[in-house]
């Protein structure tokens, strides 16, 4: 009975070396680099966003001749 209990606690602290929640070392490595990883992707995807709906001057837009770079008064 002795050597089952043994066996059992040996292979419950194998699990738990391995669990995420119980190996503080590699879980807070996993959140940093996570968050690196999240941040890379909002930043990148920003970027692209920007890059499709860049600006576009328009065309056909009506301006006031006293606020033209030579104005024309009445």
């Amino acid at each position: 009975m002795d050597y089952q209990q043994e066996e059992y606690h040996e292979e419950l602290q194998k699990v738990q070396d391995r669990d995420f929640t119980h190996s503080w070392v590699s879980s807070s490595a996993f959140l940093f680099y996570l968050s690196i990883f999240c941040l890379v992707v909002f930043f990148l995807g920003s970027c692209f966003r920007l890059y499709r709906e860049r600006f576009e001057p328009l065309k056909n837009v009506t301006v006031q001749e006293s606020t033209q770079y030579t104005p024309k008064y009445k």
